[in-house]
């Protein structure tokens, strides 16, 4: 029977003729499970992953080793970007088996959903240090038959421990102040690496969550001129190598998921919308007119789908002159790739990540004056509000081609849907936009804290792995659910001045933040929502009919916690829908006028860009 065929998933689909019989997540695999008595494994990936397409073709397109596989276990296929719960509650318990952990991810459960083995790619013959699937797969089942006792008894302490740092992560800490960011600044300056930039060695990732933060403390209050600089340096020459050495797509735009060496040359050639769509913000951040404009291309020429929203990504391997080759196309001139086929693209719509391109496209078209990427990003987000959000207001995790997944929802979603809402929000003077960012943060909401309304994945729920939704912190390729909903509703606070906003996002991080400081090239998200909670809160209204004005010109120069450039239309709407930031703010005797406010207390309007500039060094 093929479960998989009508997936929304293209990863799962592309499995879908495996003689392996897959099911996909859900009840129905652990009852079968359940049923045989057999143990279950849940093979994770996604669909531009390299490693995931070669053992598909090595392993689990071998008849005779699926005809083992299906006889003694039951097996599951996940996409992980379909079900980032999964994957992130498998992820921390593979930790206990391998050091190296990545995709794919094969985990090995207990018909109750308790882990007991977990490694990634292993190949279909033995070779040093790594065994061949066909050997895991029978050491697994030789364990299950006749050591049962011991595989359950292992696999439950190991339950057991990981509930236990859950339960001790969401209930520890109390947050950290300016020297614990320092010294996460500090760890970050020294974790440099000072020949061709960015951070560490091989593999080398760009981390554009890091990266964000770093460019805000290099602007921040907070720090004495001198470390700001050089914490900022390390940022801008980050962004300078990735943009000079072979991260980036020289013909399309857009930058590579990562390099295999250190200079940054030899990439692995996948392209992932969250990685652009944050490089994005970086770039302007930076005033990278060109390199910005070169991802936005590529957003809106490969990655755009013609029912609305982003794709996922687009795949590393394609088939050049016939053969199968890994980023040959990526190779190739502007002429010679009009003569092959592309890399096929991932077209399953994200919510989350969709919610970050909204958001990078937004900011870097207010911040270099590029009106349509904030049209592009206003359409994604009619797309998204449209066909994601159900009529009870909850979100959809993904689709495709316009049908949605069952996949539910996660904190991410909420999260980073809403911080793109709320950045495009003032940059297209759409106080509607803002009133829909405000409701999805409002649904996740409940007695101070934040919880995916209506629970996470129930599957996932049922079982034994130890991880729940809201545990989950880990900041990969894109900032946490919790940083992405502690970023929204620190930002509503700014526009609304209710502080039950801050207070849940400063609730939400504090048990997390002092391992998140200790560790910073992993929490850049989290670290970046710490930072704006100690600056001191600065806003910044400009009144103008022209986004370009000296006026607004001067205003996008200054570091605030936030700036708005909007017409006197717009601002009185903006003030009508409950956002307290805009109440009273009008132009002066019909000429552009600039409120600068410090915690909602606001100086006198001014006129000029040099009075402006004046009022913000005082």
């Amino acid at each position: 029977m093929n479960r998989l065929a009508d997936a929304v998933s293209p990863y799962l689909r592309s499995h879908a003729d495996n003689p392996v019989a897959w099911y996909p997540w859900g009840d129905e695999a652990f009852a079968e499970a359940r049923r045989r008595d057999v143990p279950v494994l849940v093979s994770i990936g996604y669909a531009t992953c390299h490693w995931c397409h070669v053992m598909a073709r090595e392993s689990f397109s071998d008849p005779a080793l699926a005809g083992y596989l299906n006889e003694h276990l039951v097996a599951i296929k996940v996409d992980r970007e379909e079900h980032p719960e999964v994957d992130a509650a498998c992820l921390a318990g593979a930790g206990a088996f391998t050091p190296n952990l990545g995709w794919p991810l094969n985990v090995f459960l207990t018909p109750e959903g308790r882990m007991f083995h977990a490694g990634t790619y292993s190949p279909p013959r033995p070779m040093p240090d790594n065994p061949s699937f066909r050997q895991v797969l029978e050491a697994v089942v030789d364990a299950w038959t006749t050591r049962r006792d011991d595989v359950e008894s292992s696999a439950g302490r190991l339950a057991d421990a990981l509930a236990e740092a859950a339960r001790q992560g969401a209930s520890g800490g109390s947050g950290i102040g300016l020297e614990d960011l320092g010294r996460a600044a500090g760890t970050l300056v020294a974790y440099e690496d000072r020949e061709h930039g960015g951070f560490g060695g091989a593999p080398k990732f760009p981390v554009p969550t890091v990266l964000l933060t770093m460019l805000a403390l290099g602007r921040s209050p907070l720090l004495q001129p001198e470390d700001a600089d050089r914490i900022r340096g390390v940022a801008e020459r980050a962004l300078a190598a990735m943009r000079e050495g072979g991260l980036r797509d020289a013909v399309e735009g857009g930058f590579f998921r990562y390099a295999t060496r250190r200079d940054w040359s030899e990439p692995h050639y996948e392209r992932m919308l969250s990685d652009n769509a944050l490089l994005l913000r970086a770039y302007a951040e930076v005033g990278d007119r060109d390199t910005a404009a070169g991802i936005a291309a590529f957003l809106r020429g490969v990655l755009r789908r013609p029912e609305g929203g982003f794709a996922s990504a687009q795949d590393s391997e394609s088939l050049v002159d016939g053969q199968r080759s890994e980023g040959g196309y990526y190779r190739l001139t502007a002429e010679e790739r009009r003569h092959q086929p592309p890399p096929a693209v991932d077209a399953k719509v994200l919510t989350s990540w969709n919610g970050l391109a909204i958001g990078g496209l937004a900011r870097a078209g207010a911040l270099l004056g590029e009106p349509t990427w904030v049209v592009l990003a206003e359409e994604a987000a009619e797309f998204l509000l449209a066909s994601h959000r159900r009529p009870d207001g909850t979100l959809l995790r993904a689709s495709l081609d316009g049908r949605p997944s069952t996949a539910a929802a996660t904190l991410e979603d909420y999260g980073a849907l809403a911080d793109g809402l709320l950045e495009l929000a003032l940059a297209a003077g759409r106080p509607d936009l803002a009133v829909a960012a405000r409701d999805l943060v409002d649904r996740c909401l409940v007695d101070g804290r934040f919880a995916v309304p209506g629970g996470g994945d129930p599957t996932l729920a049922g079982l034994g792995l130890g991880l729940s939704a809201e545990a989950d912190v880990s900041e990969g390729a894109a900032p946490s659910g919790l940083s992405s909903m502690a970023r929204a509703a620190e930002r509503l606070f700014l526009l609304t001045g209710e502080r039950s906003y801050r207070e849940a996002a400063a609730a939400a991080l504090a048990p997390v933040l002092p391992q998140a400081a200790q560790r910073p090239i992993g929490s850049g998200a989290m670290l970046g929502v710490a930072l704006a909670q100690l600056e001191p809160v600065r806003q910044l209204v400009v009144v103008t009919d022209d986004p370009a004005s000296p006026l607004a010109a001067a205003a996008r120069t200054l570091p605030t916690s936030v700036t708005a450039v909007l017409t006197e239309r717009a601002v009185a709407a903006f003030a009508e829908a409950g956002f307290e930031l805009f109440e009273g703010r009008t132009t002066v005797a019909g000429a552009p006028a600039a409120y600068l406010c410090r915690d909602f207390v606001c100086r006198l309007p001014v006129t000029d860009p040099a009075a402006l500039l004046e009022q913000a060094r005082t």
